[in-house]
């Protein structure tokens, strides 16, 4: 499916305007998120029209909390691809800075909405505010006389839990993988370039691609059991992987090192989307190399137990 891209609500081209428009950080695109696409696409089959996403860059949260830790679930490009997948026509990703944070409600709605976009309809989750202070809802987009959706919580299985950007964060930082696919509806990964290493793993018999984390959310470290394929190909291998600091050899960053089953490629500088499946065990310091190669071993069993 092809998608149109904009950073900007002004001067679209006409087969650009007038979609149902779907407003959301949608950081994870979860399955409340989902649920607001699947429903803008209901009225938009009725109406004869696109569905169009609304969202911002940087997450408000960058801006507003600009010194915490790495928590973002989908770095802007994986968002973007979640966004199509899920039914996603144009997406309309506007910047997003102090000035853009302090604009009235009103002007939100009048400028972006009605004058830029010219919505159809729009669609909007049940707890979400805008403008300056978040003074700006439901009932300000439908004092502009927008026709408008509200949808309301979506409630998760017994697995999921509560569905909500912060509970998939909180299960990621637990490293509890099949609970975040729960709540996500589908498996969270982490995307990077192959970088050069120490060549310590490929010394001791267990050759890794490295990655470095970069300004995604890190999950608990530890060893997992993890699917990977090099983007632009289809094909997915099985694997092991550690997240984290490595304690032997006091890494100062933490690192994402996945030892791919069955795999002899040079591959170095090519993108990886690596999927973290299970955890298995967290990161440990060994006595010796000969016991940390010994416990690799059992790692590489676990990992191939798990994914069969």
């Amino acid at each position: 499916m092809l998608m149109d891209y904009f950073e900007t609500y002004k001067d679209l081209p006409e087969d650009a305007r007038g979609c149902v428009v779907v407003i959301g950080n949608f950081d994870g695109v979860h399955l409340g998120h989902q649920a607001l696409l699947e429903h803008a696409r209901t009225v938009a089959e009725k109406l004869g029209k696109k569905v169009g996403v609304l969202t911002f860059e940087p997450h408000p949260r960058q801006l507003f909390h600009a010194n915490e830790p790495f928590w973002r679930i989908t770095p802007h490009a994986l968002k973007i691809e979640r966004l199509k997948q899920c039914g996603a026509d144009i997406v309309f990703s506007l910047p997003f800075d102090w000035d853009f944070a302090s604009q009235p409600p009103k002007d939100f709605v009048q400028q972006i909405l009605v004058d830029g976009l010219a919505a159809s309809h729009v669609v909007i989750g049940h707890d979400f505010r805008f403008g300056q202070l978040r003074k700006g809802g439901a009932e300000t987009i439908q004092a502009a006389g927008l026709s408008l959706s509200v949808i309301e919580e979506v409630i998760g299985d017994e697995t999921a839990g509560e569905i909500s950007s912060s509970h998939a964060r909180k299960r990621l930082q637990d490293g509890q993988m099949e609970e975040a696919a729960a709540i996500l509806g589908w498996s969270w990964e982490i995307r990077g370039e192959i970088i050069h290493g120490d060549q310590r793993g490929r010394k001791l018999g267990y050759p890794t691609a490295n990655m470095q984390l970069g300004d995604v959310i890190h999950p608990a470290y530890g060893v997992y059991a993890c699917r990977t394929r090099l983007m632009g190909e289809d094909r997915w291998y099985d694997g092991v992987a550690n997240i984290g600091i490595r304690p032997m050899f006091e890494v100062e960053a933490a690192l994402l090192e996945t030892h791919i089953f069955d795999f002899d490629r040079d591959i170095y500088g090519q993108t990886l989307c690596v999927q973290p499946v299970k955890r298995l065990r967290g990161e440990a310091k060994f006595g010796s190399l000969e016991k940390l190669v010994e416990q690799m071993k059992k790692d590489c069993i676990a990992a191939r137990e798990v994914l069969a």
